[in-house]
């Protein structure tokens, strides 16, 4: 039985009664503490219990390790893209779509973590059709890419930086939808592990295109179809997004309602949510160009640089930062702030980067964080591909920054 005694207005003690009987020893002990103390003990008057209050300082850590749980609290891609499709912003077919690049960027990620063991560095000993050595892991991550997205049985076309035209997807069974992709963005980092990417947009689904390579007589008139599907301006995107190869490897997507980055979790293989709905700064004191070709542009953009690297209000210039990989360039953008060109050249009227699968995707999700992306003269989005593999110049970044640059190209 349990009895409270009382022995000051500051401390409370719990003691069990015994049943042995008590000697007068002890209870000549507990007289020190109260007149009364003996008696209570040795008539055997029982005292409730009293149920105490915890202290503020208990109840508070409780509280605390509620808040923990709350704020660790996991959240990976897929049930993200569950939430997403729960919530109408996107179907049950694009989910699918969506999980087989996600698959696809992970096999990549571990390939590129080994490349150096199993032998994966260097060339291939072919060419694509832009003219430009393939490495080994670009025609590995081609491949990795087609196939997830034939096993997801939503995709109709796939066009790629590594396929001379746009490949019809035969096991289809639904969706339709059209996917355009650079499987390695700065494979010329590969060899020095340097930071690599993929990127990726999703168009609506359409018409499905067949093209039977074996079939001379018709080869044209497919091909043609598959292009005009395929060609469309980055404006009718539905999703955006890239894979960052470096330190850590961030899957960031847009499904035109803001910009989230995943970050892969080594212990458990899962993409984690770390960065809800980025927004670009407004302005930045980075700039991204490569200047080595400084003396092929035209002055007005050398004027503008040539202004970047004068010391500013802060007594400091912008600092200059290239990466040689679109999608570090434009994650660090995200983050940070600043501005990244690719302009046309003495040497290419055109530029360097490709519309459709590099230019349009990364424009779409900065423009989803607020920022802006321009060829000079019109918006990136606005420009209508007459070729897959069409090259673009661009200037994409911070709101200010860009409007500054604008402003020395009228």
């Amino acid at each position: 039985m349990v009895q409270a005694i009382s022995t000051s207005s500051c401390c409370n003690i719990l003691f069990s009664k015994s049943h042995r009987s008590t000697s007068p020893h002890s209870l000549h002990r507990f007289n020190h503490y109260s007149p009364s103390f003996a008696h209570r003990i040795s008539t055997g008057v029982q005292r409730k219990a009293v149920e105490l209050p915890l202290p503020e300082t208990v109840t508070q850590q409780v509280q605390n390790k509620e808040q923990r749980k709350t704020q660790f609290a996991l959240e990976n891609l897929t049930s993200w893209l569950l939430k997403q499709e729960l919530a109408g912003n996107i179907d049950a077919e694009l989910t699918v779509v969506l999980s087989s690049i996600s698959l696809a960027c992970k096999q990549i990620a571990s390939l590129l973590q080994r490349s150096s063991i199993i032998n994966l560095t260097g060339g291939q000993g072919t060419i694509n059709v832009q003219g430009e050595d393939q490495k080994k892991l670009d025609v590995i991550s081609n491949e990795l890419f087609c196939n997830c997205l034939r096993s997801s049985g939503r995709t109709g076309i796939i066009a790629s930086e590594e396929e001379d035209v746009p490949v019809a997807v035969e096991e289809t069974y639904s969706g339709n939808y059209i996917v355009v992709f650079d499987p390695i963005d700065g494979s010329a980092n590969i060899d020095t592990a340097l930071t690599t990417g993929s990127i990726f947009g999703i168009y609506g689904p359409d018409e499905q295109c067949l093209i039977d390579l074996d079939d001379n007589s018709t080869l044209d008139k497919a091909r043609e179809k598959c292009i005009i599907n395929v060609c469309q301006p980055g404006r009718n995107l539905l999703v955006a997004g890239y894979c960052l190869y470096s330190s850590s490897v961030v899957f960031t997507i847009s499904l035109g309602k803001g910009v989230f980055a995943f970050t892969l979790d080594p212990t458990y293989g899962e993409f984690v949510l770390t960065h809800e709905n980025i927004k670009i700064p407004e302005s930045g004191k980075i700039y991204s160009f490569n200047e080595g070709n400084y003396d092929l542009w035209d002055n007005k953009l050398k004027n503008y640089l040539d202004h970047l690297r004068q010391p500013g209000s802060n007594g400091k210039p912008y600092s200059g930062r290239y990466i040689g990989c679109l999608v570090g360039e434009i994650h660090r953008m995200l983050l940070r702030g600043g501005i990244y060109g690719n302009p046309k050249n003495k040497n290419s009227k055109n530029g360097n980067l490709r519309l459709l699968y590099e230019c349009a995707p990364m424009s779409f999700l900065i423009e989803q964080a607020s920022g802006t992306a321009i060829d000079g003269v019109q918006r990136i989005l606005d420009i209508v591909p007459e070729q897959v593999h069409q090259r673009t110049p661009i200037f994409i970044g911070s709101p200010d920054e860009v409007q500054k640059l604008q402003k020395y190209l009228a």
